[in-house]
């Protein structure tokens, strides 16, 4: 299992507008197809007087496989969606994240 994880900084003329695009848009048409799961959006915790905010869009996906299907057939369209709507004043990058069993 691998975690796909998108981190958008938004400016703060947008910030409401946008977290609520994120939780009825972009995170509910993501998991639709039921390759991404598991969703989690979380703020990223300050450490001096930036402008604007930053958040984390985490999803589950089986495999590099089936998140690279997913990107190539419907995650290109949601985040072109996301570039149109709000332009420059949000921008993202993405990572993946390998889960470990800390307990072995």
């Amino acid at each position: 299992m691998i975690v796909y994880n998108t981190t958008f900084h938004i400016e703060a003329d947008i910030l409401d507008e946008s977290i609520e695009y994120l939780k009825k848009s972009y995170i509910p048409e993501a998991i639709a197809s039921g390759f991404l799961q598991k969703p989690c959006l979380r703020r990223v915790m300050r450490t001096g007087a930036e402008e604007g905010e930053s958040f984390s869009v985490q999803f589950h996906v089986k495999n590099v496989d089936t998140l690279n299907f997913w990107l190539q057939n419907e995650g290109s369209a949601i985040q072109q969606a996301l570039i149109n709507r709000f332009g420059q004043k949000i921008a993202g990058f993405s990572t993946l994240l390998e889960e470990l069993d800390w307990k072995e």
